[in-house]
């Protein structure tokens, strides 16, 4: 009879087991609650593994920092949001080209349509809010532990909605300072994001229609508002 085979992980293995433990580390305990020890203790694995792959505890957030930004990004390429808002601006500098195909444009028309969009928005929204919630959690209390550095504190700020897409979609919205209102709207999605966390509607349950309806109503106002306001 054969001996059974022992499994071992590759390093690259282990270190991404050891950084998706301490982003639920710091999502259920707190920035505090990451050190080497707690991780070991986390994984069941020998005092020091921990520390063997991330020296420092900066090695460990850096890390971790990586992590939430790269599969925030991946994300939000392949989101709906993404196809709602398939604008091509590159060959006018002033204003955008639109598919009527896409989604969230009117076919007759072929102007963005705020309410689908803010929808469509909304949507990847509470599923990330739904599947992510650790690492959005994660990615907040990062962002304030990196005030001091801001290389970190850049990548992740701008991880969630990508300030160059909303330019797009405000162009197309032909609003008077794209600039200014993408910059805006990616604040209120950061907002949005935070209440339902942290904030008075952090009670409300993601996953529902109730949570994708709350979503849409509040991305839809600011969005009309632009598309009007111009």
């Amino acid at each position: 009879m054969s001996r059974p085979q022992k499994v071992t992980m590759s390093t690259t293995g282990r270190r991404a087991r050891l950084v998706d433990a301490a982003i639920d580390l710091i999502a259920t305990g707190g920035i505090r609650a990451l050190t080497h020890r707690a991780l070991d203790a986390e994984l069941a694995l020998p005092p020091g593994s921990a520390s063997y792959y991330f020296r420092t505890k900066k090695a460990l957030v850096d890390a971790i920092s990586e992590r939430v930004t790269i599969r925030s990004r991946e994300d939000f390429l392949a989101s709906e949001p993404m196809r709602a808002i398939d604008i091509d601006t590159s060959t006018r500098s002033d204003s955008a080209i639109i598919d009527r195909g896409t989604a969230g444009v009117h076919a007759d028309t072929g102007r963005i349509d705020p309410d689908s969009v803010a929808h469509a928005v909304a949507r990847w929204l509470d599923r990330l809010l739904a599947e992510r919630r650790n690492h959005l959690i994660a990615r907040h209390a990062l962002i304030v532990e990196s005030i001091g550095d801001a290389d970190s504190r850049d990548r992740l700020a701008r991880s969630l909605f990508a300030v160059d897409r909303a330019r797009d979609l405000f162009l197309a919205l032909e609003t008077a300072d794209p600039d200014r209102s993408a910059a805006d709207f990616v604040a209120m999605v950061e907002g949005a994001v935070f209440d339902r966390l942290a904030g008075v509607r952090a009670g409300m349950r993601a996953g529902t229609d109730e949570s994708v309806a709350q979503l849409t109503a509040l991305l839809s106002t600011y969005l009309r508002g632009a598309a009007h306001g111009r």
